[in-house]
C-alpha cells in the first residue's frame, strides 16, 4: 500500500507523489510568540512532527520549514498580538518575542517534537515581503491607500477554493477590523501603515509600516521551498482566512500553484468546548507537564487521527498514561530477554512476527497518517511478545534484538514516544516500585520472625549497592556507591 493523504484542497484522499522524486518540502505555520504554548499547539506540532518522521522513515529526504510569527498577526481590533503582549508584560516587543520563542521550543523539546530544518522569522524577511507586495500591485491584484496595501479579493476569481467560501458570503476575517479605506470589506491587508508610536515598523515604498499576517508565510515558504512545494500544514482554524489568503496572493503573484497538498489537523477541545481563556479552560503545556508526563500527552495526541478534534479529559489522559506504560513495560521485558538469551539463529516465528507488525503499522500510517490504528498494531505486537516471554519460548538473543529494533523504529523513530531519557525515567520508576515491594516483603518476614529470609533480602540488596536502614518508623533505603569486593 502506498501513502495516501487527505488533501484539504481537493477534499479527498490522494496518492502522495512528491514534486521531486525522493524529496519532500513541507511548510507548517508556526506560532505567534506572544504567550506560552498551550495544549492546542502541542496537538498541532506533535501531529506534523509525526508526519515528518514518517516521511523520513519511508526514505524521503524532507526539508521541514516552520516559521515564527513575530509581527503582523492582528487581533479583531487591528492591534498586533506581539505589541499587545509587550504592553501586558511591560516589555520591549523584541524581548517578549525572544522570551516566548525560547519557551516554545523548550516545550516542543519536552514533547520530543523534532526541530524544523529552517525556522524563518517574519521580521527577518521584510524585504521579501515588500517585493511580493510590489509584484501584486504591478499585476493589478493589490492597491495602496493611505500607506497601507490591500489585496483585491474580487480580482482573484479562485478565492475561496480551499475553504469553499464565496466572496459574496464572506464576512470580514476576524483578524482585522473592517476599514472604510478598503474597496471591498473582504479585501485583506498585505502591508499596514504604522502610526509614529508603533514600535515595530520598517520603511517601504508606501511609507513606514509593517507586513500583514498572511504575506509572511507566502514569502518565507516559497523562499526556502520554491513554488509549488509539496505540503502545507496547519491547524483547521487557519484554513480561513490565513491559508486562503496565502493561496490567493502567492498564485496571483507567480501564476503557479502554491502547494500541492494541504493538510489540516483538528482542533483541541476541553471537555467538549473549544479552549479559551474566557472559559477558564485554557491550559498551557507548562501547566500540563506539571500533572502529566510529556510522553503521556504525546501518546494521548497520537491516540486519535490528526484530522479529528481531540477532547481533553482527565480520564483520557489517565488512559494514555497506562498505554505508555504498557509499551514501555514490554520494551523492558524485551531488553531483559536480550540480556539473558543465548546467541543463536534468527527464529522464523519472530522474523514473521516482526515483518507482519511492521507491514501492518505501515498500512495504518499509509492511510493518511492514522496513528490511532498504528498504536493498535503495536498493542497487538505487545500481546504476542508478552506471550513469548511468559511461555519461556526458546528465542535467541539475535531474535530479541530484532524485536527491540522494531520497537525503536516504530515507537521511537516514527511516533516519537521514546527517548533515552524517558525510557530511563520509566525504568527508574519501576526500580523504586520493586525496591518498595522488597522492603515491604522483608518487613512482613521480620514480623513473622523469619529472620533468615529477611536477612537474606537485606544482604542481597546490600551486595547490589542498596543499603537498608531500619528505623522505629519503618525501613528506608539508599543507593550507595559500589565498594571493592561488591558484585558487579
Amino acid at each position: 500500500m502506498a501513502l495516501r493523504v487527505f488533501n484539504s484542497l481537493s477534499r479527498q484522499l490522494e496518492l502522495f507523489e512528491p514534486i521531486h522524486e525522493g524529496r519532500v518540502g513541507i511548510y507548517v505555520c508556526g506560532p505567534t510568540v506572544h504567550n506560552d504554548a498551550h495544549l492546542g499547539h502541542g496537538k498541532t506540532y506533535v501531529n506534523f512532527d509525526t508526519v515528518v518522521r514518517y516521511l523520513r522513515y519511508l526514505g524521503y529526504k524532507v526539508l521541514h520549514v516552520q516559521n515564527i510569527t513575530d509581527v503582523g498577526h492582528l487581533l479583531d481590533t487591528g492591534e498586533d498580538r506581539i505589541l499587545k503582549g509587550a504592553k501586558r508584560e511591560k516589555l520591549n516587543p523584541w524581548v517578549l518575542v525572544e522570551y516566548y520563542e525560547r519557551r516554545f521550543f523548550r516545550d516542543m523539546d519536552t514533547l520530543n517534537v523534532t526541530r524544523p530544518d529552517i525556522t524563518p522569522h517574519a521580521t527577518c524577511h521584510i524585504p521579501e515581503q515588500i517585493e511580493l507586495v510590489k509584484t501584486l500591485i504591478e499585476k493589478g491584484y493589490a492597491y495602496e491607500v493611505n500607506g497601507s496595501v490591500y489585496f483585491s479579493v474580487r480580482k482573484w476569481p479562485e478565492y475561496g477554493k480551499l475553504s469553499g467560501r464565496k466572496v459574496d458570503e464572506l464576512i470580514e476575517g476576524a483578524r482585522v477590523e473592517v476599514l472604510p479605506e478598503k474597496r471591498d470589506p473582504a479585501d485583506f491587508a498585505l502591508w499596514k501603515r504604522a502610526e509614529p508610536e508603533h514600535i515595530m515598523q520598517w520603511p517601504s515604498p508606501w511609507g513606514m509600516g509593517f507586513p500583514g499576517w498572511h504575506i509572511e508565510c507566502s514569502a518565507m515558504s516559497t523562499k526556502y521551498l520554491g513554488q509549488p512545494f509539496d505540503i502545507h500544514g496547519g491547524g483547521m482554524e487557519n484554513k480561513f482566512p490565513h491559508h486562503e489568503c496565502e493561496i490567493a496572493q502567492s498564485e496571483a503573484a507567480t501564476g503557479k500553484p502554491f502547494a500541492k497538498y494541504w493538510l489540516h489537523n483538528g482542533m483541541l477541545m476541553i471537555r467538549g468546548e473549544e479552549m479559551h481563556k474566557s472559559l477558564g479552560n485554557f491550559i498551557t503545556l507548562e501547566q500540563a507537564f506539571q500533572q502529566y508526563a510529556p510522553m503521556t500527552i504525546r501518546f494521548f495526541i497520537l491516540g486519535s487521527h490528526y484530522r479529528s478534534p481531540l477532547d481533553v479529559t482527565d480520564e483520557a489522559l489517565a488512559a494514555a498514561a497506562r498505554g505508555v506504560e504498557r509499551l514501555y513495560g514490554t520494551m523492558r521485558r524485551v531488553r531483559a530477554q536480550m540480556d539473558e538469551a543465548k546467541s543463536g539463529p534468527m527464529s522464523e516465528t519472530v522474523a514473521s512476527l516482526v515483518a507482519d507488525a511492521e507491514a501492518r503499522f505501515r498500512e495504518a500510517m499509509d492511510d493518511d497518517f492514522n496513528t490511532a490504528n498504528a498504536l493498535a498494531v503495536l498493542f497487538d505486537l505487545n500481546r504476542e511478545v508478552n506471550k513469548m516471554v511468559h511461555e519461556g519460548a526458546p528465542v535467541s538473543r539475535e531474535s530479541w534484538q530484532q524485536v527491540d529494533a522494531l520497537y525503536g523504529r516504530l515507537v521511537g523513530d516514527v511516533l516519537g514516544l521514546i527517548t533515552p531519557e524517558t525510557y530511563q525515567a520509566q525504568t527508574a520508576g519501576l526500580t523504586d516500585d520493586l525496591l518498595r515491594l522488597l522492603v515491604e516483603t522483608r518487613a512482613e518476614l521480620r514480623q513473622a520472625k523469619q529472620w533468615a529470609l529477611a536477612d537474606r533480602i537485606r544482604d542481597r540488596l546490600g551486595a547490589l549497592g542498596v543499603a537498608l536502614e531500619d528505623r522505629p518508623d519503618g525501613t528506608t533505603w539508599r543507593i550507595r556507591p559500589p565498594e571493592a569486593g561488591d558484585e558487579e
